[in-house]
């Protein structure tokens, strides 16, 4: 837990090397440092994922200038790969070796809070391994109030915003829905509106309901339906996962476990590869040798009807299609099998 709270709030910038903004402006200069000339570098609203603005890199520079309304999360991409965000703010702006950024009081705010949080962090890891277990807690708590004030105290711009998204996709739809009538700002972010929508969708595909059916083309024209296989008098345990996501490769593992027991004696169990390229899906089918049936290229279709905002996400559905549990991992995923059949 300490870790994750670590890394999400350290994600949003890469290191704590800012500088105090100018005066107010409408207009951003931009200069990202990289090492490969001729290459197309984009910036990508974090939001919404649209370009913003693109530049060539010419003697290790690419060169951004433009106007801005207000202040934006965004995401460098090059080479269709993520190399960090920043704050895109009306203010001189220079990312070092894609791992240092200078420039921008919100991008210097941002770089504050990963101080204190990484000095928090070292103190904790510069106790014993029995004070460690011991002040997990205490430490994680310390960390998640440091995280919470810098959001609330920029619950209305792309700080608060991203720190808030963090939070989000753990809490009810009830904390959700209260957090965003309190300050409708959040309301007006795309991510904001489609996790709404998600936990809507969650709850309607939650334990105990029966399950949704969803299709799927194939490459060779054939069409796979959920209903092909859930709902027809077995239990089914289906994984969505995509090759790309490192914890979806660990929980295979405990899958593989839970198939070399339960699959002699009824257990269906299917991957459901979402957001994924299909050549890097089968790469990763034979990688890690996953023994069971795979979907390949569901992308956002099978996740937008249950809802699902992250991965791996496992639900094992009832001989009659029933959801008997849902996101539930490790030791927990074991014991929700177990349970279903010794029923």
């Amino acid at each position: 837990m300490i870790k994750k709270i670590l890394y999400a709030s350290a994600a949003l910038l890469m290191a704590a090397c800012s500088q105090t903004a100018k005066e107010p402006a409408t207009e951003y200069n931009v200069a990202v440092d990289y090492d490969e000339e001729g290459v197309y570098v984009f910036l990508n609203d974090y939001d919404t994922g649209e370009k913003i603005d693109s530049a060539v890199v010419v003697e290790g520079v690419a060169s951004f200038k433009g106007d801005i309304a207000k202040p934006a999360l965004v995401r460098i991409i090059i080479n269709g790969k993520r190399n960090g965000s920043f704050i895109l703010e009306a203010d001189s702006i220079h990312v070092y070796n894609i791992d240092s950024i200078v420039g921008g009081e919100l991008n210097a705010r941002m770089d504050r809070m990963s101080a204190e949080v990484a000095a928090v962090y070292e103190e904790y890891l510069q106790l014993n391994d029995s004070l460690q277990d011991a002040m997990s807690d205490v430490y994680t708590a310390r960390l998640d109030s440091i995280e919470t004030a810098t959001m609330n105290e920029n619950i209305t711009n792309p700080i608060g915003f991203y720190l808030f998204l963090n939070k989000a996709y753990e809490m009810s739809l009830e904390d959700f829905e209260a957090a965003i009538t309190k300050t409708p700002e959040l309301g007006e972010y795309k991510r904001i509106q489609d996790l709404k929508e998600a936990k809507l969708k969650k709850a309607e595909t939650s334990e105990g309901k029966m399950f949704k059916d969803f299709e799927i083309p194939g490459e060779n024209g054939e069409v796979f339906h959920l209903s092909d296989v859930v709902g027809k008098g077995q239990y089914v345990l289906v994984d969505f996962w995509a090759s790309w996501c490192k914890p979806c490769i660990a929980e295979t593992e405990v899958i593989k476990e839970i198939y070399k027991e339960y699959a002699p004696k009824g257990l269906k169990v299917l991957g459901v590869a979402v957001w994924d390229e299909p050549e890097d899906t089968r790469n990763a089918i034979e990688t890690h040798q996953l023994p069971w049936q795979n979907v390949l290229n569901a992308q956002r279709i099978p996740t937008d009807i249950y809802g699902i905002s992250g991965i791996p996400c496992i639900i094992l559905f009832g001989p009659d299609g029933t959801i008997v549990a849902r996101d539930k991992y490790d030791d927990d995923l074991r014991k929700a099998v177990a349970e279903a059949f010794n029923k």
